[in-house]
């Protein structure tokens, strides 16, 4: 009988030692979960499409060091706290000057904060469900610490830059945990970039705790290079009247994976999840999301959509569960997706699981093509077929990208949508 692979324990011997004793002690008792740990195989459910993607070499355990680019020339218009390789640059970061908000690195938390940091950390996620949440874990440098104080307004976007620097190969392991106060908003960006050619792993984890009223607005833009493996979790945990707003955008890779899980624990809690991805080549890209209904009088409204073209993957799984108690209950999911080639691939499943007599809830997914009467109908009207065919593309998708509330985000995405047109389509004469 063939035994599953292991994580080998190269993985298991962090190099980083600054970090204050309490996290270093969490980072210790991760470590020891992980000993024996199976690597995800097509049997692992939640793994099936992209367990055959993960290459995990010994010598990608390895940290990558800080150094290289620090985002200098990242202009964003707003805050930005950039990390390299999984540690805050200080001097590359522009921190907002506002009492309502406090911003610091792991590294620099005195000992007692890090101990009730180290007690809440993982608190917001799954443990079955994101294996290599436990793998940062035992493995991050540091983190970034954002704490929003009870009726706190940022008045712009934080950016926080996450760059990996691969010049030679090893991981990333980038940490950030968000404490919303009462009545506080803000809207959080997180753009994952690349620089350098080797084969790289970056393990992301970042999580958002919304107390009552809390308003908060999350957006997440991969654009890291055909060179890095990407997995990333996020976990959201929200209390009475809180509201939630998610915009991922994600362009393909070998392996892109990432797991948005969503708890509605207070009464009148809402959450949106919007997502968009695009694959070419040989690129692959899961999304796996996660709904809670805990409470009753909650609402959540999930929308993605997956662009396939070439001989590249795509793959959605979306999961909502309305709890005994959540009476009253809306919920919608929506998935559709779009096949540019025969030989591309989109796996899409769509779950429900209802334990509340007294909800409202749908779900639907689509897979297709591009409409051929609608291509022969722009290019009888004198539209080339290559930006006929962008057209359409395009409209497929904009819905959500025009959702995005931050126009630089908004910008980027349609400049790397562009790019990815121009390689996909070619100009028929």
């Amino acid at each position: 009988m063939k035994t599953a692979p292991m994580l080998s324990s190269a993985f298991l011997h962090p190099a980083g030692q600054t970090l204050p004793e309490p996290l270093l002690a969490l980072r210790r008792e991760r470590a020891g979960r992980l000993v024996d740990m199976p690597l995800p195989t097509r049997k692992t459910e939640n793994w099936k499409y992209s367990s055959r993607h993960l290459k995990l070499a010994d010598d990608m355990a390895i940290s990558l060091p800080v150094g290289g680019k620090t985002g200098h020339s990242l202009a964003v218009p707003g805050y930005k706290v950039v990390f390299v390789n999984g540690v805050m640059i200080p001097e590359a970061s522009e921190f907002p000057d506002f009492d309502g908000l406090s911003i610091r690195s792991f590294n620099d938390l005195p000992e007692e904060d890090a101990g009730k940091l180290a007690d809440r950390l993982g608190s917001t996620l799954d443990p079955k469900q994101v294996q290599f949440a436990h793998l940062n874990g035992a493995r991050f440098e540091d983190g970034l610490l954002i704490q929003l104080k009870p009726g706190a307004v940022l008045d712009q976007p934080l950016f926080v830059i996450h760059e990996t620097v691969g010049d030679a190969s090893g991981s990333a392991y980038p940490r950030v945990f968000v404490d919303a106060g009462a009545n506080s908003q803000m809207t959080l960006v997180e753009e994952y970039i690349s620089d350098g050619d080797a084969p790289v792993l970056v393990d992301t984890v970042t999580e958002f705790n919304l107390a009552d009223g809390a308003n908060l607005t999350s957006i997440r833009l991969n654009m890291e290079g055909e060179n890095v493996q990407h997995i990333g979790a996020t976990g959201v945990v929200q209390q009475r009247n809180s509201r939630f707003e998610s915009h991922c955008v994600g362009f393909g890779g070998p392996l892109r994976r990432h797991d948005l899980q969503v708890r509605l624990e207070g009464e009148g809690a809402e959450t949106k999840l919007n997502g968009v991805v695009v694959t070419q080549g040989k690129q692959h890209y899961d999304n796996h999301t996660s709904i809670d209904h805990v409470a009753a009088h909650c609402n959540s409204e999930e929308t993605y959509r997956n662009i396939a073209a070439d001989e590249s993957h795509a793959v959605f799984n979306g999961r909502i569960h309305i709890h005994q108690d959540a009476q009253q209950s809306n919920a919608d999911m929506n998935n559709k997706n779009l096949l540019l080639s025969s030989k591309a691939e989109i796996d899409t499943k769509p779950e429900l699981e209802i334990y509340a007599d007294d909800v409202k809830c749908a779900h639907g997914a689509t897979i297709g093509q591009l409409d051929r009467i609608a291509l022969f109908y722009l290019v009888s009207r004198g539209i080339g077929r290559r930006q006929a065919n962008v057209l359409l593309t395009m409209a497929f998708i904009n819905e959500l990208v025009e959702q995005i509330p931050v126009e630089a985000v908004r910008e980027t995405a349609q400049t790397r949508l562009n790019e990815f047109f121009e390689q996909t389509f070619i100009e028929e004469n």
